[in-house]
């Protein structure tokens, strides 16, 4: 059992999630024989009755083992998504936690095994997962900044329980492991040992059904990458017409793959032949949308952009003083000198638009409409009420000088600004 754990390697440092039940302490026994220096971290998400005494179990065992440990708080707060209940909202305080410990080169062990996955497999099946859910757990994959490794994966419970007793290994169990009202214990504990009852080596079938997905998976995936590279390979849009000329199957399939690729959950849709219909089809004058968790998904002239979901803007103008920088929204801008006498700066001001403004790009150039100019660059309806329009001088006598990081005037821009001050504005594409 000892022989995956060993095989870890490759890491800065090597962590093991302890919650103090049986699972995770033998894999901290494992993990404590084979490698030097590890450390431990245990979420206490202050939920049961018996989480202080847990915690302390954590405590005095790691400083048995001579195992340094890490104990982190999390708040565990109902209703931060639709349709979350304690359990998911609880997995993702923990794993939120991991993420904001693991640096650069860390590996974390959890000590997830065969049942979990049968588990996990059976689960997602019930909530209509496609391939990728009944994928199950992989064995490793990123985790914020470090890695998450399951060496455990391809061992029973029952392998585990009997190694830790013969070791004269203790644990603390956790009492809400026996509530049914919780979906992932009702299926262990009231679903999964009739299945096995009835068909012997359910575990391995489902890790066998769980390893057919994950290939079918790996290959939808690479067909969508072929696929948005033959479309432009665009990061943040994709052509409506490039879509079009695909099937409905590879439609679904690439779109999933393009928002998981930016970072974001696939949502969960009943029906996006829908959804697909009213994004692609819809007539050029309307504007659909889809809203999802973080980001949303709208069509501009012939074209599909995946957008973050953005913070809000300042309410009132903000005045932009020399060497403070000013954080508008998604954008920074910045004023900074580029001589060595400097001379006095005249008010400048960023708003968004109110309507009506003008621009001129030569000072003895004419003028010409914000708007209509905006609309010649196509930049997107969205994305106009959220530029940074900077003024320069007194109210009523202002100069529009800067918009967004579209243009600039050459009095603040070029390596020689007349000003005598350089305007820098810049866009987190993040």
């Amino acid at each position: 059992m000892s022989a995956p754990v060993k095989a870890v390697s490759g890491y800065r440092r090597l962590w093991v999630a302890l919650s103090g039940g049986l699972d995770s302490t033998l894999l901290l026994h494992l993990a404590a024989h084979c490698h030097p220096g590890i450390r431990a971290v245990h979420i206490n998400h202050q939920l049961q009755a018996n989480a202080g005494e847990t915690e302390t179990f954590c405590r005095n065992l790691c400083a048995e083992l001579g195992v340094p440990l890490t104990v982190q708080p999390v708040t565990v707060e109902l209703g931060s998504g639709p349709g979350e209940g304690l359990e998911e909202t609880a997995r993702k305080a923990r794993y939120h936690a991991f993420e904001a410990i693991l640096e650069p080169g860390d590996v974390l062990l959890m000590a997830h095994h065969g049942d979990d996955q049968a588990e996990t497999v059976l689960f997602r099946m019930f909530r209509g997962s496609g391939v990728a859910g009944l994928a199950g757990m992989p064995q490793s994959r990123p985790l914020g900044r470090g890695h998450l490794a399951r060496p455990l994966l391809d061992f029973e419970r029952s392998e585990l329980e009997r190694h830790a007793h013969l070791a004269g290994i203790s644990w603390v169990d956790d009492p809400s492991n026996t509530d049914q009202r919780f979906d992932r214990n009702f299926l262990r504990l009231g679903i999964l040992p009739a299945l096995k009852k009835r068909w012997s080596g359910l575990n391995q079938r489902l890790r066998h059904t769980a390893s057919a997905c994950s290939e079918s998976d790996f290959l939808n995936q690479q067909l969508a990458e072929l696929q948005w590279r033959g479309l432009g390979a665009y990061e943040r849009r994709l052509p409506v017409a490039g879509l079009n000329a695909l099937s409905l199957a590879e439609q679904k399939n690439l779109l999933r793959w393009w928002i998981r690729r930016a970072g974001y959950s696939s949502p969960s849709i009943n029906d996006w032949s829908q959804v697909l219909h009213d994004l692609l089809q819809a007539a050029e004058d309307r504007s659909p949308e889809l809203r999802a968790n973080g980001f949303s998904l709208r069509r501009f002239q012939g074209e599909l952009y995946l957008d973050p979901e953005l913070p809000d803007l300042p309410h009132e103008p903000v005045l932009l003083e020399p060497g403070q920088p000013v954080s508008w929204g998604e954008w920074t801008i910045k004023l900074m000198p580029v001589a060595t006498e400097i001379t006095d700066v005249q008010p400048i001001r960023i708003c968004t638009r109110q309507g009506g403004e003008r621009l001129r790009f030569r000072l003895d150039g004419p003028s010409k409409s914000l708007k209509k100019w905006l609309q010649e660059q196509a930049v997107p309806p969205w994305e106009r009420g959220r530029l940074p329009l900077v003024f320069k001088g007194l109210e009523g006598e202002e100069e529009l000088i800067a918009i967004g990081d579209l243009w600039c005037s050459e009095q603040y821009s070029g390596s020689a600004p007349e000003a005598v001050w350089q305007l820098m504005v810049e866009r987190d594409c993040n």
